[in-house]
């Protein structure tokens, strides 16, 4: 299967509420005007791009219908997934060309982070890489041994601690094992707890200088999990963690099973970040690589 016919059959539900009604806006078309525009902004506020984005959306499609002369359904079609896929930060893919390259991984409890981890370290491993999993989600009981049996499926090595540890002196024991096993990639288990933002940052920002301390100069990604099924907030969660931790990027997790998937969009557009990979089902191949392009497409078939 493609990854449009993945994005296409994991993007079902967006496509049956939020595709629908973009394409039930279009299947009358007459001409572009401003009830069209309307009720092709009310589509995309329903499929979570949010009020703002897809207000700025619809001004830019009035624009190009003008400009441009736009006349027919595919002509639309077509400016709607130029200014939607224009609206993302495109990815080039993960940066991990030092040895080793840290992989930060953050998220609140319950987004499928240690899921997503033990995927992605499936990837790096079948790319060659040697892969060394940091436990450093010590206040969650089942993390560790979820995440140990993870790097047994895909032949990583894992550094865990005891329950309650200190996450830090797990990072600081990781990058130690990782340097003396010539690892590829260290990537990093976090702890998924919001209560409080000043207690995240200080946490996170301890992380960091051990990173710095310990690898100055290693190429790093930190990237944001995030449940497409929990809508709107979702952009609080990525608010919150972008301000602690300097996002490179996003996952987007559980796409399969929302009919919200605008949420991608949005979260790109608001952070300037890209959306690096989208989870569409249980398997470890179905955490894809974002395309934009394909992604905005799939809304329209």
């Amino acid at each position: 299967m493609s990854f449009f016919e993945k994005i296409r059959e994991g993007l079902k539900k967006t496509k049956e509420a939020a595709g629908g009604q973009l394409n039930a806006v279009l299947s009358n078309f007459r001409s572009v005007d401003e009830e069209l525009l309307e009720e092709l902004e009310d589509a995309m506020v329903m499929a979570d791009m949010g009020a703002a984005l897809a207000a700025d959306v619809t001004e830019q499609l009035r624009r190009r219908a003008r400009l441009d002369s736009l006349q027919t359904r595919e002509q639309v079609v077509a400016a709607l997934c130029d200014i939607l896929s224009e609206k993302m930060v495109k990815s080039d893919g993960l940066h991990l060309t030092t040895v080793p390259s840290v992989i930060l991984v953050v998220g609140v409890n319950g987004v499928g982070k240690t899921t997503t981890i033990g995927k992605l370290g499936q990837k790096l491993t079948s790319q060659g890489k040697k892969v060394l999993f940091a436990a450093a989600d010590t206040f969650r009981a089942a993390a560790a041994d979820q995440l140990s049996v993870w790097a047994g499926r895909c032949g990583a090595d894992i550094v865990r601690h005891g329950e309650g540890s200190d996450p830090s002196a797990v990072i600081f024991d990781a990058l130690s094992a990782a340097k003396a096993r010539k690892a590829d990639v260290v990537i990093c288990d976090t702890a998924g707890r919001l209560h409080n933002k000043q207690n995240l940052m200080n946490e996170l920002s301890k992380m960091n200088r051990v990173i710095d301390r310990e690898l100055p100069g290693a190429d790093r990604e930190t990237l944001l999990v995030l449940d497409a099924t929990t809508g709107q907030n979702a952009i609080a969660q990525a608010d919150a963690f972008n301000e602690a931790a300097h996002l490179t990027g996003v996952v987007i997790t559980k796409l399969d099973g929302t009919a919200k998937g605008g949420i991608a969009i949005n979260v790109s557009s608001r952070l300037s970040v890209p959306v690096q990979y989208i989870g569409v089902g249980e398997q470890a191949d179905d955490l894809l690589e974002f395309d934009a392009r394909e992604f905005v497409r799939a809304f329209f078939e």
